[in-house]
């Protein structure tokens, strides 16, 4: 399944507190489950992907995100917290489909979190795959509360062990305090190589995660240039060159109207 990759990602996320093993969920869904806490310090890690699962695989795993990140033996685990209230897959979906106004949908799927039980799944999350006119592109998000006070981990610090292969970027920014982020936010920028080496029809992943420090709450959307996440010779290939949305836009999106009720509910 082409999305099963990003889709374990979050699945990951969600067993960053159960300790599961991820691999035999879907064999690298939703990378990050936001599994894609690349956690810098050891730790024990059921590493696979998260979010990727979200999409082609409308996976029912607790807790997952989008995204595609490979575990690794030396990542530090993110305490997460249990969410406000719970958020439906259908609302992310729904909100996903907001973000990308104009834009026809193909295999969407969502995942909700349950906050009255650990073990129904701390992420919300939801992958479609977008026609904007531009070629298709899988796109994915999820939402999670972190455990206050915040440490180094998924989103928040772009270090990580072993180090990122060349031509993968990440970069750090901060967002002010206001009315829709009270006390400001930590925006993580990532692009990566679906494989390695990477040439030139080597899919790409973009993800944006938005930390909002006072509360924890925190939203990820993650980006392909192609249908589908998965990784190495199981990634399709580009159907077009950028992103549907730049990383400004994303994070607008992302700390506008739009989410706000979702980033409110988690956090």
């Amino acid at each position: 399944m082409p999305f099963e990759a990003d889709f374990a990602h979050a699945v990951n996320r969600t067993t960053d507190s159960l300790e599961p093993d991820l691999t035999a969920l879907l064999g690298g869904a939703v990378q990050r489950g936001r599994s894609r806490r690349r956690r810098r310090s050891a730790g024990v890690i059921a590493g696979v992907g998260t979010c990727a699962a979200v999409a082609a695989a409308a996976l029912a795993i607790p807790g997952t995100s989008v995204g595609t990140h490979l575990g690794g033996s030396d990542m530090e685990m993110v305490a997460l917290a249990m969410p406000r209230s719970a958020i439906s897959g259908d609302q992310m979906t729904a909100a996903l489909q907001k973000t990308f106004p104009g834009g026809r949908f193909s295999q969407v799927t969502g995942q909700s979190n349950n906050p009255s039980d650990p073990r129904g799944g701390l992420v919300a999350n939801g992958g479609l795959v977008l026609d904007d006119g531009q070629g298709a592109a899988f796109v994915g998000v999820s939402t999670v509360r972190l455990k206050l006070p915040l440490k180094d981990g998924d989103g928040l610090n772009c270090e990580r062990t072993p180090a990122r292969p060349a031509g993968d970027t990440c970069a750090m920014s901060e967002l002010p305090s206001s009315a829709a982020i009270p006390g400001g936010a930590v925006v993580m920028f990532e692009q990566s190589a679906a494989k390695q080496p990477a040439t030139a029809d080597t899919a790409r992943r973009w993800t944006v995660t938005v930390t909002v420090k006072s509360t924890g709450g925190q939203l990820q959307l993650v980006e392909w240039n192609s249908t589908g996440g998965g990784s190495g010779a199981d990634t399709p290939k580009p159907t077009r060159v950028a992103p549907p949305l730049s990383e400004q836009q994303v994070v607008a999106a992302l700390t506008g109207e739009v989410w706000a009720p979702i980033l409110g509910a988690v956090a």
